[in-house]
């Protein structure tokens, strides 16, 4: 899957809010610095995962599924198996018409349901981050392609 640059940059420009599904309380996890990352450049990031509903993360209650979502959604991000994309495709569906785009972390792909997707108007990204990309497209990736966060004052 090809994606062009200036429609990765539209995407993460436009959108506001992530619903995060499959996101980990656990901080050494991708998904929980990924959520993180995002909430620091200012997106509104809702935690979804049924393990951890009522707790508190980056100033927000982890809510079980999307369906407990009552605010607009502009965009999922997906840190599920391949193979559980499907009926969050379709739960996703149920927050147009804010809901933009259905991305879905790398490794994760699902031809179907993003047809599915694709054919009910949303843009559909597979197997990318968009930490990754956000830093790519922005200018922050350093130090042979890592954003790490260290600044050293002996330079």
């Amino acid at each position: 899957m090809e994606y062009s640059d200036a429609n990765l940059k539209k995407i993460l420009t436009r959108t506001k809010v992530v619903a995060v599904i499959g996101v980990s309380m656990n901080s050494v996890r991708p998904s929980y610095y990924v959520a993180r990352y995002l909430s620091l450049k200012g997106y509104r990031v809702i935690p979804v995962n049924p393990g951890h509903a009522g707790k508190m993360l980056f100033g927000e209650t982890v809510v079980a599924d999307l369906s407990d979502i009552d605010a607009p959604v502009d965009m999922v991000d997906i840190f599920r198996r391949s193979e559980a994309v499907p009926p969050i495709v379709d739960a996703a569906i149920a927050h147009l018409p804010s809901l933009k785009t259905v991305w879905m972390q790398i490794g994760v792909e699902n031809a179907e349901a993003a047809a599915k997707a694709e054919a009910k108007g949303l843009d559909v990204i597979q197997n990318r981050c968009p930490k990754i990309e956000y830093q790519r497209l922005f200018g922050e990736l350093r130090m042979g392609g890592f954003a790490t966060g260290i600044i050293s004052s002996k330079l």
